[in-house]
């Protein structure tokens, strides 16, 4: 068995794994506030093959990065892209896949890989094992991009293949690397099943293992079930090794006092960490303001994309807030800082593709204004190109408008006196000014009508109305003109 350094702490209060909500700056907050270990997003094995290690000395970071499929040889596609950039696509390296901060996470930082085959999980292990603190196996996530290649929760239905992944894990990245393997796992459907497949699992050499204390089909708002946890806690222990909880923990008091009740190790916190990292602290958590604040300023020093960090200050700001709209409706860095009442340091997210630099933000509408200028002063944008071609605007109802030909035809029957509804039929000024037709007495102008439908005689009807003939001065006036 390999060292299990991470692990040791007693009482452990650590962040869970979250894909989009576990990444670097989420990590970072939860540190500060008191965390004693972090989980990184789960990445799968195919994602993390093929990517390239680079020092990002502008930030201070080690990113992972995935050539872009045109690049493979990692070289720029893009003449000029800005080399030092670090958003999600990196300069005109690739897509960001892992980053870490290593003078903040060394030793701190677990790696959760998503993987159903034993030679893709060592491969994409040995990838990154210099840089974190741990490798833990994703064999608890039920959501279905896991689920469906046979990762995440899909493992428990094939202990065999969970367990011969753990063992080459151990035996070809944990002892060469020095680095501990764990694994987190959910409740079976009955008690015997789980403390059989935990029992399985300690004997394959791992370091640790995390309960979440649901079935694979609870959701996180069914309350967790943790009537086995003291004896999984047990088995654990007995194998030499640590067990923490997961699963409805509310804070570092609330794990505090679980570990005590059921013998475990360390608890696990999700969702409570996800609206507020600050769950993690002695003094108990802080408010928004504070914690938006700090979230906001590290996502700008690590250049998080901003989508994302907006994904996460949606869910830190209460939903009550007098800010949350405009928050949500913010679209880049200096639009969230100006929300927020941040100072912004003139970044914004660059996206480089194989057609050019796209920037995000503010800057992204400058440059498309920008852009349609010089087009049209060179007499290539679209004003440009229909002043060449002589064309006028465009006829309501054509291909190429933005008015419908259904409210075209509505539009031209209003021109030419059809009723917007009934499209062909006469309007009233029409009916109005034919003299035969306002001449015939009510009933003689009821049979002649073709279009005129049965009243119920039990039904009292204005005639005029009916008809919708003139009154009868104007009848009057009409007949005598």
């Amino acid at each position: 068995m390999v060292p299990r350094a991470p692990f040791n702490t007693p009482n452990s209060c650590v962040l869970a794994p979250m894909v989009r909500s576990g990444e670097l700056p989420t990590r970072l907050v939860s540190l500060a506030y008191g965390a004693d270990l972090v989980w990184g997003p789960e990445v799968v094995d195919r994602a993390i093959i093929g990517t390239k290690r680079i020092w990002n000395e502008k930030i201070g970071c080690v990113d992972f990065i995935k050539p872009h499929k045109r690049q493979a040889d990692g070289q720029s596609v893009v003449e000029g892209a800005p080399p030092d950039d670090a958003s999600t696509d990196v300069g005109d390296l690739g897509k960001l896949i892992f980053r870490t901060k290593p003078s903040v996470e060394k030793g701190k930082v677990i790696f959760q890989l998503g993987t159903a085959n034993p030679e893709l999980a060592v491969e994409a292990a040995k990838i990154v094992a210099g840089d974190v603190a741990g490798i833990d196996l994703n064999s608890g996530c039920p959501k279905h991009f896991s689920v469906h290649s046979g990762m995440g929760a899909a493992l428990l239905r094939t202990p065999d293949l969970l367990t011969e992944i753990l063992r080459q894990l151990v035996t070809q990245v944990g002892s060469p690397f020095n680095i501990p393997i764990s694994v987190k796992i959910r409740l079976l459907e009955d008690t015997e099943k789980t403390l059989e497949l935990v029992r399985r699992l300690t004997q394959t050499g791992i370091s640790h293992l995390t309960i979440h204390c649901r079935t694979t089909p609870m959701r996180p708002r069914e309350r967790a079930i943790r009537n086995d946890l003291a004896a999984i806690a047990q088995i654990c222990h007995d194998a030499g090794i640590t067990c923490f909880a997961n699963g409805d923990v509310a804070s570092r008091t609330h794990s505090d006092e679980l570990c005590k009740e059921y013998g475990v190790d360390g608890c696990m916190i999700a969702t409570s960490a996800e609206s507020n990292p600050s769950v993690f602290s002695t003094e108990g958590p802080k408010g928004w303001e504070e914690v938006a604040d700090l979230y906001t300023k590290t996502a700008l020093e690590v250049r998080n994309h901003s989508s994302n960090t907006k994904f996460m200050l949606a869910r830190i700001v209460p939903g009550k807030q007098s800010i949350y709209q405009s928050l949500c409706q913010s679209k880049g860095y200096e639009a969230l800082c100006k929300v927020l009442g941040v100072e912004w340091d003139g970044y914004e997210d660059v996206v480089v593709t194989a057609k050019g630099v796209k920037r995000k933000g503010a800057a992204a509408a400058e440059d498309s204004k920008a852009k349609e200028a010089s087009a049209n002063a060179n007499g290539n944008g679209k004003k440009g190109q229909q002043q060449k071609q002589g064309k006028r605007p465009q006829a309501l109802g054509s291909p190429g408008s933005k008015i419908s030909p259904q409210k075209k035809r509505r539009v031209d029957g209003d021109a030419r006196g059809s009723s917007p509804g009934r499209s062909g039929s006469p309007s009233k000024e029409v009916r109005a000014k034919s003299p035969a037709r306002a001449a015939l007495p009510v009933k003689e102008a009821r049979a002649k009508s073709p279009t005129r439908r049965s009243v119920s005689p039990s039904r009292k009807v204005d005639e005029k109305k009916v008809l919708d003939l003139p009154s009868e001065s104007a009848a009057s006036t009409l007949t005598t003109a």
